[in-house]
């Protein structure tokens, strides 16, 4: 084909030499230039979550008050829950919900919270949400003071119900027997709850009451935030259902001995 192609060029030259015509040469066909395969980029690969998290700021709650507090919280919904590996409560902890949050250091670590439909036996430093699955907690509990009123109620408040979407938030500071108030998110909006006649807010979420209790828990006499069931009876503490049951055994061996029955012998 490149040889009678060049054969037609002279034969055209040759008849245009003669009529006295100026021609430019034509070109000579080339071949198809070859191409490179186009590169393929590797595949993206996110870079991996940070494992460096910090569980530990070093700064103590506001009181002893509101680490006892913190502690009612957690035994009660120990005791309602006792026969359930399927939820997280955990207070003072630090929840992981963003990469921006680490690198600028806006640790959050609600004073007590639940997370329900989780695998309760797992060994957690803090609430990593990227190591559960996304899963949000369900309801938080936090245990105001002067210092902390009105972030708990403005910043707190606005990241848990818009960005959390925590279904129940409660505030409450341990020092003011009437400064419970509590919120359910419906239609992506917190709304206040209303007491029923005792005061007491109820959160769906748990199926539980929330009030306030005045007495003595380790040694401390204050009014502190607990549990009730939905009858409106008090959750009790494992160490005021031991005394319970110890006050239950001392009537009943009174009775016996009552009826000349040595109780010791009636075990």
């Amino acid at each position: 084909m490149l040889l009678l192609t060049r054969i037609d060029d002279l034969l055209y030259l040759s008849c245009a030499y003669n009529r006295g015509q100026v021609v430019p040469y034509p070109s000579p066909m080339t071949p198809p230039t070859q191409t490179s395969p186009p590169k393929i980029s590797p595949a993206w690969v996110p870079e991996p979550p940070p494992t460096d998290l910090i569980f530990d700021d070093g700064e103590p709650l506001e009181s002893h008050r509101h680490r006892i507090g913190m502690n009612v919280l957690i035994a009660g919904i120990h005791e309602v829950f006792a026969t359930r590996n399927d939820y997280f409560a955990g207070g003072n902890m630090f929840i992981y919900y963003s990469l921006n949050q680490i690198k600028n250091r806006d640790f959050r670590g609600p004073d007590f919270f639940v997370v329900l439909d989780v695998d309760g036996q797992k060994e957690r430093q803090g609430w990593v949400l990227w190591e559960e699955e996304g899963r949000y907690p369900d309801v938080i509990v936090e245990l105001m003071s002067p210092s902390t009123a009105a972030v708990d109620v403005g910043l707190k408040k606005t990241l848990y119900g818009q960005t959390f979407h925590t279904r129940n938030y409660f505030v409450y500071d341990p020092f003011d027997a009437s400064s419970l108030q509590g919120w359910q998110l419906q239609r992506g909006a917190y709304q206040a709850l209303q007491p029923n006649p005792t005061g007491q807010l109820w959160c769906a979420t748990l199926g539980l009451w929330l009030g306030v209790w005045q007495g003595i828990v380790q040694r401390e006499t204050a009014p502190w935030l607990r549990f009730y069931d939905g009858t409106g009876q008090l959750i009790l503490l494992p160490e005021e259902r031991a005394e319970q049951e110890r006050k239950r055994a001392e009537r009943l061996a009174a009775k016996l001995r009552e009826l000349g029955i040595d109780p010791d012998e009636a075990k």
